[in-house]
């Protein structure tokens, strides 16, 4: 163990014998440093890994506090979709959504964005120009269909957390995350085959099937644990389902990590009845605590698990670079990359291999998971604030996404029409599910520095939830 896990393990106990009481000012840096003789780094080092941990908060200009548990909403409801495969609506809402672009007098509570004017992004920025200054003609011409090189190298490191040891050469660069799903369902699917989807499922995934002509088949899932593993077998019972495609680490939109017991045996299933996953782990890098948790796929044996990810949500979507391990699929995943977009550009590819192997790119996650953990608690406590009493929040343990539930009543499409004009947009429920389903619920994002601006706006919506909601159900919150 290193030193500075040696000292928040100490500290840790500590809080949790109640030595240190919440909300209780814990000793300064050079405090600890000299009481234990360590170096100033190690302390903080410490510090920041049991904020991972939510058992310390940091205070600008006040120093380290033991974290105070806050009033907690209900969570939302274990889902019921139709089980039955269906085909994808929804599209022209979605259209709505990513075609807006930001601007002055708009905030975009609904759009999947990271925070990217953090300054640990600045190397990433440095790296992008110098391979555009230094004339490298390397960055202008095409690379390898499977990617650069370098940037393989690197993601194959980064993979060791995750409990995967797949080689460079079993992976393939994509034009983001979208990509490699649609490349991966294209390379074991066919138009209308059927897919299990967790439920509710991102809007992009779904759209991707609508395009392949795909059924989806809605599993139900728990907000604290994932798809209900007894209904994905039923379905894989009753149905000829040809693939399971699922988020388990920091979902989007419910935000949950699956146990890896349940990640065992829902590979287990797969097995049994010959289906691949397809694992999208977009935000598997941004969980809030340390280690990071297990993928699917460093469970899997036989190569079924074509595992999809990149680095729109954990650096930033304009650099539109993924990536997809497809295991026994690489050959056919190859020949869909190469006829759908050929080779991804390879001047971020570059730069994004400087950056991780300079050490930027995990200093980069350490910041970002602890921001995002301190934004999810107080966008939280702004969603208690402001909305109705009974608005049910779930509780992510990584992303910055938050999946709201309404009264059953309620229409969170119309509620996005009333807040259009006052300068909101939000992501409408019913966008992540293929029936249309979760009309009253909302995805709202929490990845930026949460100003008295963005205050003001979700102020604004649970103003317009409390004068839309018919009188005969929620009541406003009272202080």
């Amino acid at each position: 163990m290193t030193r500075y896990a040696t000292l928040a393990a100490i500290l840790s106990q500590r809080i949790q014998q109640g030595l240190y009481p919440a909300g209780h000012r814990l000793p300064s840096v050079r405090t600890l440093s000299q009481e234990h003789g360590v170096s100033i780094s190690t302390v903080q080092q410490a510090y920041r890994l049991l904020e991972e941990q939510r058992l310390v908060e940091a205070r600008p200009k006040s120093g380290y506090f033991v974290h105070t548990q806050r009033a907690q909403a209900e969570l939302p409801a274990m889902t019921a979709p139709v089980q039955r495969p269906v085909d994808i609506s929804q599209w022209e809402q979605v259209l709505e959504l990513v075609r807006s672009r930001p601007h002055e007098g708009l905030i975009q509570l609904g759009r999947g964005m990271p925070d990217i004017a953090e300054p640990t992004m600045k190397p990433l920025i440095v790296a992008l120009r110098n391979a555009a200054r230094h004339g490298d003609l390397r960055s202008l011409y095409y690379d390898s269909i499977q990617g650069v090189a370098a940037l393989r190298e690197q993601v194959a490191r980064l993979l060791l957390d995750s409990g995967c040891q797949i080689g460079p050469d079993q992976l393939l660069i994509t034009t983001g995350c979208q990509e490699a799903i649609s490349a991966g369902l294209r390379a074991v699917c066919q138009p209308g085959d059927i897919v299990a989807v967790d439920s509710p499922c991102f809007h992009g995934t779904m759209q991707t099937l609508k395009g392949l002509g795909i059924k989806a088949l809605e599993i139900p899932t728990d907000p604290l644990t994932g798809v209900s593993l007894a209904a994905l077998e039923m379905a894989l019972e009753q149905w000829p389902v040809k693939a399971i495609l699922l988020t388990p680490n920091c979902n989007n939109p419910l935000g949950y990590i699956m146990p890896d017991a349940h990640k065992q045996r829902l590979l287990t299933l797969a097995q049994r009845h010959d289906a691949a996953i397809i694992e999208d782990d977009v935000y598997g890098d941004i969980a809030y605590h340390y280690p990071r948790p297990r993928t699917i796929k460093s469970f899997d044996e036989d190569g079924r698990v074509l595992l999809c990810s990149s680095f729109s949500k954990t650096l930033a979507p304009g650099l539109r670079v993924g990536w997809i391990a497809p295991g026994r699929y690489l050959e056919r995943v190859l020949h869909m990359k190469f006829i759908g977009s050929g080779a991804t550009a390879t001047q971020p590819q570059l730069a994004i291999a400087e950056f991780i192997r300079g050490g930027h790119y995990l200093q980069h996650l350490r910041r970002m998971r602890a921001r995002y953990q301190q934004n999810r608690d107080r966008m939280t406590d702004l969603i208690l604030k402001y909305f109705p009493a009974g608005t049910r929040v779930s509780r992510p343990r990584g992303g910055f996404m938050l999946w709201i539930e309404l009264d059953e009543a309620f229409d969170t499409l119309r509620l996005n029409r009333h807040l259009e004009p006052q300068g909101v947009q939000i992501a409408v429920g019913s966008i992540f599910s293929a029936a249309g389903k979760y009309r009253n619920c909302l995805r709202i994002n929490y990845a930026p520095k949460l100003t008295a601006e963005i205050e003001q706006a979700v102020q604004r919506v649970g103003a317009t939830i409390q004068r839309l909601m018919p009188s005969s159900v929620l009541q406003p919150q009272t202080d």
